[in-house]
């Protein structure tokens, strides 16, 4: 029975059902997809200029306002007293000078005298200016365009000198912030333009332009802060939106790739199964950058290499398989 046994010819192995892939060029992005908000592009907060009681008070609170529109007045009786007497002040200043260089160009009057009154003027001149610019500042207008965010200001409050009156906020664009790994500062320096993804506005995709990266980081997590300008006529996208940034670091339009899943990794190894003529051939790969579940694989394949995707986890190296189906790389979802 032992010899029998042992001259017993062994089955030889049914072929095993496979589905192999033809490799040909396709475009990979190695890619990472950040979290991020929106900021308002300029946050100004509005102080007074003068001290005074708070006589009106002409917008709200969410009010969209043009540069130099005018937000509030702070009553201008004592301002208007204190110009009409610089006023005064200048113009008998302006007359005495007037009269002593009429008398030294007839020779009369002291060089010396012409030049006190000339610097009695000035001072003179300077006061009157002071008192229109005060007077002016009881008008409170916008700096700049924007969303009225807070009011401080109300009509009979007294203010004093940088006391708040409002915040302004800029929203004609705004900027989404997006916190880098340290590890891919490298790669986003290099990129002009990323895509984000606002999940408010119904999963709304935009392009934003690099405005600013951070030249450190601004925690001990070693985050660096990158700042894209997206433009917002329409005020659609509000400060404190969520954001998705994706990021393509690095892109080949020539990439050899196929799904994660056909690479075997076994003692400290990886390849992939070959197809030829109906046996399979073992072959080692190195990879490169990874799109979703497709990853480049950058030695050990060629272009027209047709590599099993399925059924490669019960082959073995020198086995005849039976081809299922054959796809090709650009069938691939």
């Amino acid at each position: 029975m032992a010899e029998k046994k042992a001259a017993a010819t062994p089955e030889p192995r049914r072929p095993v059902n496979v589905v192999l892939l033809e490799i040909q060029p396709i475009m990979l992005r190695d890619r990472i997809n950040l979290p991020g908000s929106i900021e308002a592009w300029q946050k100004l907060e509005l102080m007074a200029k003068v001290g005074g009681t708070v006589e009106e008070i002409l917008v709200t609170e969410g009010d969209r306002v043009e540069e130099g529109a005018i937000l509030a007045r702070i009553e201008e009786s004592d301002y208007k007293i204190a110009l009409q007497s610089a006023r005064a002040t200048w113009t008998l200043a302006s007359a005495e000078l007037k009269r002593v260089k009429s008398m030294r160009a007839k020779g009369i009057a002291p060089q010396a005298e012409v030049e006190s009154l000339s610097a009695r003027f000035l001072t003179a001149q300077a006061a009157l200016d002071n008192a229109e610019l005060k007077l002016s500042r009881c008008t409170i207008k916008a700096p700049v365009s924007g969303v009225v965010s807070r009011l401080d200001a109300k009509p009979g409050l007294l203010l004093g000198v940088a006391d708040p009156v409002a915040e302004i906020l800029q929203m004609n664009r705004v900027k989404a912030v997006i916190g880098i790994p340290e590890s891919d500062v490298s790669a986003v320096r290099k990129l002009d333009e990323i895509q984000i993804t606002i999940q408010a506005l119904g999963d709304r995709t935009l392009m934003g332009q690099k405005h600013f990266l951070s030249p450190a980081p601004e925690s001990n997590a070693h985050v660096y802060r990158l700042e894209l300008a997206i433009a917002n006529s329409d005020h659609s996208i509000l400060p404190g939106m969520f954001v998705r940034a994706d990021v393509i670091k690095k892109e080949n339009s020539q990439a050899l790739a196929v799904p994660l899943y056909s690479i075997i990794s076994r003692n400290e190894e990886q390849y992939v199964y070959l197809e030829t003529e109906g046996v399979v051939r073992k072959q080692p790969v190195q990879i490169g950058i990874m799109d979703g579940w497709m990853v480049e694989v950058t030695k050990g394949i060629s272009h027209g290499d047709r590599v099993i995707i399925e059924g490669h986890r019960d082959v073995e190296d020198g086995q005849q398989v039976r081809i299922v189906r054959t796809l090709l790389s650009t069938e691939l979802p």
